[in-house]
């Protein structure tokens, strides 16, 4: 027995009992101007800074975005950070690393290698800066006074992509066409651990449980531990081909961007998935409101604000429907599908909620 509710979208709650998995409440901001966010970060300032082609964008807690224009026309970013002097650090298809401050000023660094590529970007426990260099197959290290050191990989055409700070006093990487996990000091020695052949690591965080956990191109997620032990849980929905970023959420579990879905893995390697539409979640982190905030790279490109909301016992789980016109935010609250996705034969007509299937 299903019945229609109206927010700013119409829903449709249909009655599945699911058993623990917390609630995720989404609220959706297309602020004009706005063209496939990346990545997105908590700012010093306490509102979340995210990456879209040729600009920064700056959105508060509240929902009012501004949007920075970048000093070149091939600028597209690719990640972004906190840096430990209070301003932002951003990679840069233009082979820079960049730097903007809270007001907006944005300065550039370019890399010494050319055409490198950069990628990812996290600050270290040294209090530089730290990046990948996809193409040219190094990590780099750049001090906030613009002073840039890189190291070589021992993996031909590795590929580097993800990097975060390990709880080991390293940095640890992604190596997504060497299949591995790496890891460096910040003396710049490097070991690598294989992750399964051809599976294509990309994003990597550090866990709440002590180790590190990364999300692989062939709709899995990995967690390897300091000592270097791998471990990869496959995703209920196993068509995507790829993963967007992970981070850890406010209830202790690691969450990340799928297409079309936001995923939930706890510690022990539960996982669960919530339906988010039409979209690509590609940037995620923890907002200083203690919410999820994410970006959508996909039609319609849109920044997302996920409240979790534990659940005690036995809930309903609500199915909303696909984006519609819907205007500039909409708000909606949805439930693990527990990886069986009774998604199609939805569609929106004139406002109302129409469901053949279901009924």
């Amino acid at each position: 027995m299903c019945a229609i509710s109206k927010f700013s979208v119409a829903l449709m709650f249909c009655s599945t009992v699911v058993w623990g998995w917390p609630q995720l409440s989404l609220t959706r901001y297309s602020p004009p101007g706005l063209f496939r966010p990346s990545a997105i970060a908590t700012g010093p300032d306490g509102a979340l800074w995210f990456t879209d082609p040729f600009t920064i964008g700056e959105i508060t807690t509240g929902g009012i975005t501004t949007l920075y224009p970048s000093t070149d026309a091939s600028s597209g970013s690719a990640s972004i950070v906190t840096g430990p002097d209070g301003a932002l650090w951003f990679t840069q298809a233009s082979n820079n690393i960049g730097r903007i401050t809270t007001a907006g000023v944005i300065t550039q660094y370019a890399i010494p290698t050319a055409n490198s590529n950069p990628r990812q970007i996290t600050v270290g426990p040294d209090g530089a800066l730290w990046f990948t260099e996809q193409a040219s197959n190094k990590i780099g290290r750049i001090t906030i006074s613009g002073a840039f050191t890189e190291y070589p990989l021992p993996t031909p055409s590795g590929g580097p992509l993800g990097i975060a700070a390990g709880p080991d006093g390293a940095l640890w990487f992604t190596e997504g066409t060497g299949n591995k996990i790496g890891r460096i000091t910040t003396s710049g020695a490097v070991t690598e651990y294989a992750a399964t052949a051809s599976n294509y690591p990309v994003y990597i965080t550090a866990g709440p449980d002590g180790t590190l956990w990364f999300t692989e191109g062939t709709s899995m997620i990995g967690r390897i531990t300091t000592a270097g032990a791998v471990t990869e849980y496959p995703l209920p929905t196993s068509n995507d081909t790829y993963v967007g970023a992970i981070t850890v959420g406010s209830d202790g579990a690691l969450w990340f961007g799928e297409f079309g879905k936001i995923g939930r893995i706890s510690t022990d390697g539960i996982v669960s998935e919530y339906y988010a539409g039409s979209s690509f979640i590609q940037g995620i982190t923890s907002g200083p409101d203690g919410a999820l905030w994410f970006t959508n790279f996909e039609g319609p490109s849109s920044i997302w604000r996920g409240v979790i909301v534990p659940v005690v016992g036995p809930s309903i789980y609500s199915n909303p429907a696909p984006d519609g016109d819907v205007g500039l935010a909409y708000h909606f609250d949805v439930r693990v599908a527990d990886g069986v996705p009774p998604y199609s034969n939805w569609s929106v007509s004139s406002g109302s909620l129409l469901s053949p299937a279901l009924g």
